[in-house]
């Protein structure tokens, strides 16, 4: 994982949380396999704080490799889980590019800074709860799992 400064690209599709008892389900909707993953980390993010609120300063590069698009959705998302709490950041934009089992993605963002970001909560990790990437009936790819926070 590194660190390059290429400007992000507005999102594409939408994001939404879902009930999971204590836990936040996260949901990523898109016109690809990757806008949806975007997605989802876009939900990722709004389970902390509000991702226009995230200035992209820094860009951090990500790349995960998994036998099938589930475990490659929980790889993503926990990857960016991590770089959040180990550079104590926070990300507000993502690109995701797939080639092949090969995700190679960009998370923009910044330091937290409590009193301008509010962080809601600590997201500990994605789970297998309720985990899914599938193309529905409308054409639109959707990808989702619940978050342990």
């Amino acid at each position: 994982m590194r660190t390059n400064t290429a400007q992000p690209q507005p999102p594409t599709g939408a994001w939404e949380h879902f009930s999971h008892g204590a836990d936040v389900g996260i949901r990523g909707l898109g016109h690809s396999v990757e806008a949806a993953f975007e997605q989802a980390a876009y939900a990722l993010s709004a389970a902390l704080t509000e991702p226009a609120r995230v200035q992209p300063r820094t860009a951090v590069e990500i790349v995960c490799e998994a036998p099938d698009d589930e475990l490659l959705l929980v790889d993503w998302l926990n990857a960016l889980i991590y770089e959040m709490a180990t550079r104590r950041m926070l990300f507000g934009r993502f690109s995701v590019h797939l080639e092949g089992r090969r995700l190679r993605g960009t998370a923009w963002g910044e330091p937290v800074d409590v009193a301008r970001h509010h962080p809601a909560a600590e997201i500990k990790g994605a789970t297998y709860t309720a985990l899914e990437v599938v193309r529905q009936a409308d054409g639109r790819w959707r990808a989702q799992c619940v978050v342990d926070v």
